[in-house]
């Protein structure tokens, strides 16, 4: 069982990941914006982190960007899920060196497999 942190503000998309992810076994930290997500990821040191790019206080990047200034958190996977357009996506993926980017809308399916490979610590854009 892992921690995962889940940054997303759109509940529909939380829920969706919880059910699929607790299914798992895994346990799951929300926080519903960036400043929120940067403080859980303080208060209990994640196994992986998935962040949607689009929240409403700041956007994913910027929330990264501080998240990888915590250098205990160096090792943790971070993971984008976004719906935004693929070559976007995993050109911020390459630039801001996450683990991945997965794109909305989430195969449930295939996610699963995806969550495990990332917390493996494989690196690889994955298109879901």
């Amino acid at each position: 069982m892992a921690t995962i942190l889940h940054i997303e503000d759109y509940r529909p998309n939380q829920v969706l990941i919880e059910r699929i992810l607790t299914a798992q076994g895994h346990k799951i930290i929300y926080a519903a914006d960036g400043e929120a997500g940067v403080e859980a990821a303080i208060e209990n040191v994640p196994d992986l982190i998935l962040i949607d790019m689009g929240l409403p206080d700041m956007d994913g990047q910027t929330v990264v960007t501080l998240l990888k200034q915590l250098t205990f958190l160096d090792g943790v996977p971070i993971v984008a899920i976004t719906a935004w357009p693929a070559e976007k996506a995993f050109e911020i993926a390459d630039r801001y060196e996450l683990a991945g980017c997965i794109l909305k809308p989430i195969d449930v399916k295939s996610f699963p497999g995806l969550i495990d490979q990332f917390l493996e610590g494989s690196r690889k854009n994955l298109e879901v």
